[in-house]
Parts: structure tokens; C-alpha cells; sequence
């Protein structure tokens, strides 16, 4: 197959000479080649510039211009020159006569690719200039395209590229150099390495020799140090790392050197915040648990060298997960934050303020003289933390629970002083919360216990082991029985009849306290039911509601569930929640309080008068009833003061509306003050313990039946236990003086 001919463009006004160059290049052997004659410099131009216009890049381009530098139109050095403007990367050949050699070599020097006497022309000497000048251009075009593609290449890298000849002068620098030195490619080149590229010891500011001068001295790629700075031109610094290696020639001699060096300051600073991360808790800064292990090991081994002591405060919140639940995790998120400042102004710098995670944080206090020392740090963390914390325009109270241990004498290593601490903080918790306990042996096993106790209540509703006890609460009026309160019990395979106040604690800490009064609801608003179908009067059923339970956000739709699954008329259900969780939040507490009376429930007060501002409580949030604690109702026969405080109790209640409950009742005594009082309602074992639903079943049906309630006082027995509480106040009073301690 014959190859493509190439096109040559020939400006020649002499035709004889033009017939010459035509024929010597028809009669080349090997290579063919398609000429076009114009006889004028701006028909060439007008040939050159539409014809690669159009076809530029198609195979009838032209691929050579043969011209003479003598034109009719043109005269010497200025007809290339017009040529070469119009087309600089086409090759071009100059033909000349002897006379116009100078203009021919001028031409050449200016980027004419070489120059022919007219009288060498002849079929050989032609077609091999040509394919010779060709041949060159195509090289020259290969290297100029694949020095572009790597200049391409070398300005797209994200690192900065810089060469150097042998004397270590700058030869190149790409785009990434040039901005991270402050130099030019063209301003670089030609100056010495250490000039454009001036580096520093980071640490000792001492100058560092150039790596291309070293690569080249070596022969071999060579690295910087860590803490390498960079000044670049205008003084700004930036840390870098880099490595330098030689350039060789074809005989392996260097040359030169090339160097890659990058901005190391974003991903030194990276490192170093991963680092930082890796040992902080990213909530609260606080060094988080490696650390601690890292500073408790450092503590105990300078401990046990200068016999010294240590103490560790496992110190965890009180209801935290009830702020969480109501209020929202970015609330709880930035209590927690608090309590961190506060918990470290707590503290000396060479103490440790830890979180372990949650609500939980450990103190490290090094180096005591006295164990004892460690109460005084808990008393101020507790006064600390008591005081409000302002978040997110909500008053927050919380209290902390805080186990105590000491080196030596709770023990030698870390893991029993962690875990030794942390049952010190559960007994703190068992013991009423806001307090500090310090280690005792005996804590381990009731530590144990509470761990077996919640494992077992994990499955307690599955394996059916919980039950309804009902309480009566009784019309003191009339000895019939108004209503009931649910209480629950439950039955452990192995332990027997477990207390609430021994489960329930363990229940809200570990949030099954949810499904447990979920249960608890769904149970009693069912048995309710179950009495109303029975032809049974339609008592109101009393349920002791948790500030977990409260706080979760789903409480009032499961209510609202739970009422329309069973059919109980919502009025017939009264939930009982205490006055001191209405402190913890009462903004929120008012909005889910609001919802259930929406729903037609009745709310009670539990244990009123043992919180705070109970008559702000009342006015503020919608109670129907307040349950007056058992321990005024206790104190009635005993006590002055509390004969007063329920007495006033029951009149406040009677001039609000708001229906009194007495708890608590133990003995016929306290029941007649009561009724002499007119106290609308009591319970208590003195009129009936807690009995399960069939046996509560019988005393309803005896209730309805009329009978009255077992040894009800008459009457009579009430003016007289009136009268004797008039006497009983009188003489309490007659025989009180201002110093006597209150009963």
C-alpha cells in the first residue's frame, strides 16, 4: 500500500526554479510528496493560513513550506519572517541563491529549520533535506509534547517539584514550588538552591543544607529531618518534609538533582489533634480512660517509691438519664460539660479529672498525706455541683454520688482500686444519693448481689415473675373504699419476695424502670377494668410514677395507649409522682404534666411537705391530691408540730379543692385525729396492708354491700379524739419551750 503523500507549499516567483524543486521532488525515490506552487509571499500566506484553518489537523495539512526569500511581493529576511508569524510550527526550508546565503542564515538563527542553494538542487540533495527537516520536526514536536505533558503533570501534583543543575543552580520549579518558595519559575532560575529554597532547624533555627546538595554530593536520594521549616520569600513559615535525588546522564554521570517536598503543617496538626483525641474525651476534654490508667499506674508506682498514699473518687450523677430523656441529649451534653469545669476547679494541676464515660467521671488526687484528705475534695466536688447550672435557659439541680478509695488500704493495683470505687459509689447511691462513701469490704459483696439482683430483673416480665399488690385508700368520711394504689411486688425465683426499695433503685439505674412501669400501667388499668365489669364500684386505681418513667419521650402517648387498649375511663387513674423530682425541672415538668391532665387523668403529690416550695408546687402545676408522708401522719399522737403541719395540710387542701390523703396510717389513734381533722381519705395498715387482687376483690364487694369498714371508730370515739387533740396540742405547748428539740 502506498503511503500518503506529504504536502509541501512552495513560494517561488521564478517559474523555471519552481519547475526545478517540482521535478526533483517527483522524481524522489521513496517518499512522496505533493507540491503546491505560489509564486508570491501573500499567496502563501493567504494558501497557508485558510488551508490550516480548515485543515489543520487532516491528512492533507501541510507538512513543509519550501520558500524563497526573494519574492516579487517580498525582499529577504522579512519574507520569513511573514512566513514564520503565520505558521511558527511548521517547518520551514529556505531556498536561496548564493548571493542571499547571509539573509539564509539569518533566517535559520530566527527558526527557519535550514537553508538550500538553488544551484544544489537536484533529485537526491532535495527530498533528503526535506525528510531530514521533517523528521526533525516531528522529533521536536514528540519532545515538546511530552515536555508539556509532564509539565502538565508536574503543575497538577499536589507537591512542589524543584531541579537543580550540577553546580546547584535552580533549573526548574513547578507551580506547587513557586507558590510555597515566594519565587517564579523565571525569577528562580539561574539562582543558587539555597537562595530560592531557604530552610531552618525547626527547634534550634539554625540553617539546613540544601537535600540537592547533599543528593548530589552523595549520589544517592537523600531525606529531610523532622522539624523542618521553610521560609519561604516574603518570611512566612510552613513545616515540610521532602526527599532529593540525583539526576544522571546517559554515561551515568550526575547532572543535577531533582526534590519533591510538601507542606507537612496541616497533617502534623492533624496528627497531633488525632493524638490528642485518642487521650481526651472529645465531650469534655477531660482525659479520658487510657490516660487515666496511664497516670494511675505512673501514681501508684511513685506511691508505692516514696510510701506515700493516693486516692481515687469514682464519682457518678444522680438522675442524669431523667435529663437526657426529658430535656434532650444536647442538653445533657452540655451539663456535663459543666460539671467537667467544676469538677476540675476542684482539684490541683498534678490531680486528674477523668471521664470514664455517661454520667461518670474519676478524680485522682496523688500524693495525700491523710485518706481523710479525699473527704474534703468530695465535700467541695458536691458543693460544686449542687449549685444551679444555666443551660440552654433551663435551671438545672444535680446532685453526685461519690465512692472513695485509698492507696494502699483499699488496695494495690488499679483494677481493685477502680472496682473497689465503684462499689463505694453504689453504697453512696443505696444510702440516698448526695453523698460519699468511702470503701469497706463488705461493699464488694452487696456490689455482687446488686449485679446478680439486675441480671434476674432483666427477665423479670418475660418469665411473668412481677405482681399487683392494691392497697385500699379509704373514704374517712364514710368507710368505703374510694379507691386502690397498685404496688408492685416481685417474686424472685430464688430470693423470694424482693422489697420495691430494694429492685426499684436498681430498675431506674439501669432504665428497665420504662418497661417495668409500662407494665405496671397496662396491669392495673386492666384489673380496674376488670373490677368495673364486675358490677364493682368505679374506683380510681392510684399508680406511683418514677421521674425516668416521666421523662421518657413517649409517657403520655404510652398512657394514652395503655388507657384505650384496656377501655379504663382515663378519671378513674390517678398517677402519683413526687414533689422532689418537680424541682428537677419544673419548666418541662409542667408541659408533660399539662398532656396527662389533656388526657383526663388525676395527677398526685407523693410525700407532700418533704420537698421544696411546696405551695409554688401547687400553684403552678395541676394536682388533684395531695398525699400528706407518712411520716407527719406518724408523728400525730407524738408530735405537736406534726399534728400542726397535717392539720394545716388538710385545710390548705380543703380551701384549694384539692383532695387530702393521709399515708401511712398505723394505729386506731392516728386514724381518729385524722378523721377529727376531716381529712378526706387515708391508708395504711391500720385500715389494710397491701393485699393481692382477690383478696382486695372481697373487701370492694363488702365496701358495696354496705358493711362497715373493720373496727371503724363510731362517732362518738371521733369528738373525743377531737377534744383530745385540742388537749394534746395545749399540753404539748404548755410544756415546750424554745430549746426543746423537735419530736
Amino acid at each position: 500500500m502506498q503511503s500518503q503523500s506529504q504536502h509541501i507549499l512552495l513560494i517561488e516567483t521564478d517559474p523555471q526554479a519552481a519547475s526545478t524543486i517540482q521535478g526533483a521532488l517527483a522524481d524522489s525515490s521513496g517518499e512522496s510528496f505533493a507540491v503546491e506552487w505560489v509564486k508570491t509571499c501573500a499567496e502563501g500566506l493567504e494558501s497557508l493560513t485558510g488551508l490550516e484553518a480548515q485543515e489543520r489537523r487532516s491528512p492533507n495539512s501541510i507538512a513543509a513550506v519550501l520558500v524563497d526569500l526573494f519574492l516579487a511581493d517580498s525582499q529577504g529576511i522579512e519574507t520569513f519572517e511573514r512566513v514564520f508569524r503565520a505558521v511558527p510550527h511548521i517547518p520551514i526550508l529556505i531556498l536561496c541563491a548564493a548571493q542571499g546565503e547571509e539573509s539564509a542564515k539569518l533566517a535559520v538563527q530566527r527558526g527557519a529549520q535550514d537553508y538550500l542553494l538553488k544551484a544544489r538542487v537536484d533529485n537526491y540533495l532535495l527530498p533528503k533535506a526535506l525528510r531530514s527537516m521533517l523528521e526533525r520536526a516531528t522529533i521536536a514536536e514528540t519532545l515538546f509534547e511530552e515536555k508539556e505533558r509532564a509539565q502538565v503533570t508536574l503543575d497538577s501534583i499536589g507537591d512542589a517539584v524543584m531541579s537543580s543543575d550540577i553546580s546547584g543552580d535552580v533549573t526548574y520549579l513547578n507551580v506547587v514550588a513557586e507558590a510555597m518558595t515566594g519565587w517564579s519559575r523565571h525569577e528562580a532560575s539561574g539562582h543558587p538552591v539555597e537562595e530560592v529554597f531557604r530552610i531552618v532547624d525547626g527547634l534550634t533555627r539554625e540553617p539546613l543544607p540544601s537535600p540537592m546538595s547533599l543528593a548530589i554530593e552523595a549520589n544517592k536520594p537523600v531525606f529531610l529531618k523532622p522539624n523542618c521549616l521553610l521560609i519561604r520569600r516574603d518570611g512566612v513559615e510552613a513545616e515540610i518534609e521532602d526527599s532529593a535525588a540525583p539526576i544522571h546522564d546517559r554515561r551515568g554521570q550526575v547532572t543535577g538533582a531533582v526534590m519533591v517536598f510538601h507542606d507537612a503543617s496541616t497533617s502534623r496538626a492533624l496528627s497531633l489533634k488525632m493524638s490528642y483525641l485518642a487521650h481526651h474525651d472529645i465531650l469534655t476534654d477531660l482525659p479520658n480512660r487510657a490516660v487515666l490508667g496511664d497516670r494511675l499506674a505512673m501514681a501508684l508506682a511513685l506511691a508505692q517509691r516514696h510510701t506515700h498514699q493516693l486516692a481515687l473518687l469514682f464519682v457518678d450523677l444522680d438522675h442524669f438519664k431523667n435529663i437526657n430523656d426529658s430535656l434532650g441529649h444536647g442538653v445533657g451534653d452540655h451539663l456535663l460539660r459543666s460539671v467537667a469545669m467544676r469538677l476540675q476547679r476542684c482539684v490541683r494541676t498534678s490531680d486528674t479529672v477523668s471521664r470514664l464515660g455517661g454520667d461518670e467521671f474519676v478524680i485522682l488526687l496523688s500524693e495525700l498525706t491523710h485518706a481523710e484528705d479525699a473527704a474534703v475534695c468530695a465535700e467541695k466536688v458536691m458543693l460544686a455541683l449542687n449549685a444551679p447550672h444555666y443551660v440552654d435557659q433551663h435551671c438545672l439541680h444535680v446532685t453526685a454520688s461519690i465512692g472513695i478509695v485509698a492507696y494502699p488500704a483499699d488496695g494495690v493495683d488499679a483494677d481493685a482500686l477502680m472496682k473497689h470505687a465503684d462499689a463505694a459509689m453504689y453504697s453512696a447511691k443505696e444510702g440516698g444519693r448526695n453523698n460519699y462513701q468511702f470503701f469497706e469490704p463488705n461493699m464488694n459483696v452487696r456490689t455482687a448481689g446488686r449485679q446478680s439482683l439486675e441480671n434476674d430483673l432483666r427477665h423479670a416480665i418475660d418469665r411473668q415473675q412481677l405482681v399487683l399488690n392494691f392497697q385500699p385508700i379509704v373514704d374517712l368520711g364514710t368507710g368505703s373504699i374510694s379507691g386502690t394504689e397498685a404496688l408492685v411486688r416481685w417474686r424472685h425465683p430464688v430470693r423470694g419476695l424482693v422489697s420495691p426499695d430494694e429492685f426499684v433503685p436498681i430498675a431506674e439505674q439501669s432504665g428497665f424502670i420504662v418497661e417495668i412501669g409500662q407494665w405496671v400501667l397496662r396491669e392495673a388499668c386492666r384489673q380496674t377494668r376488670e373490677w368495673h365489669d364486675a358490677g364493682l364500684p368505679p374506683i380510681r386505681i392510684a399508680i406511683n410514677i418514677s421521674a425516668v418513667e416521666l421523662r421518657h419521650k413517649n409517657f403520655v402517648a404510652s398512657v394514652h395507649s395503655i388507657l384505650a387498649e384496656t377501655g379504663l375511663p382515663a378519671r378513674h387513674v390517678q398517677l402519683e409522682l413526687t414533689e422532689t423530682f418537680l424541682m428537677q425541672d419544673s419548666k418541662s415538668t409542667a408541659v408533660v404534666l399539662a398532656a396527662l391532665k389533656e388526657l383526663g387523668v388525676g395527677l398526685a403529690l407523693d410525700d407532700f411537705g418533704t420537698g421544696y416550695s411546696s405551695l409554688s408546687h401547687l400553684r403552678h402545676f395541676p394536682i388533684d391530691t395531695l398525699k400528706i408522708d407518712r411520716a407527719f401522719v406518724q408523728g400525730l399522737t407524738t408530735s405537736a408540730d406534726d399534728a400542726c403541719i397535717v392539720s394545716a395540710v388538710i385545710r390548705m387542701g380543703r380551701t384549694l379543692k384539692i383532695r387530702a390523703v393521709a399515708e401511712g396510717i398505723e394505729t386506731r389513734e392516728q386514724l381518729a385525729f385524722l378523721q377529727a381533722m376531716g381529712c378526706a381519705e387515708g391508708q395504711g395498715f391500720c385500715l389494710s396492708p397491701p393485699v393481692i387482687a382477690e383478696e382486695f376483690t372481697r373487701l370492694l364487694a363488702s365496701s358495696t354491700a354496705g358493711s362497715s369498714w373493720p373496727d371503724w371508730p363510731t362517732p362518738t370515739v371521733r369528738k373525743s379524739a377531737k377534744r383530745g387533740l385540742a388537749s394534746s396540742l395545749i399540753s404539748s405547748r404548755k410544756h415546750s419551750t424554745p430549746s426543746s428539740p423537735r419530736s
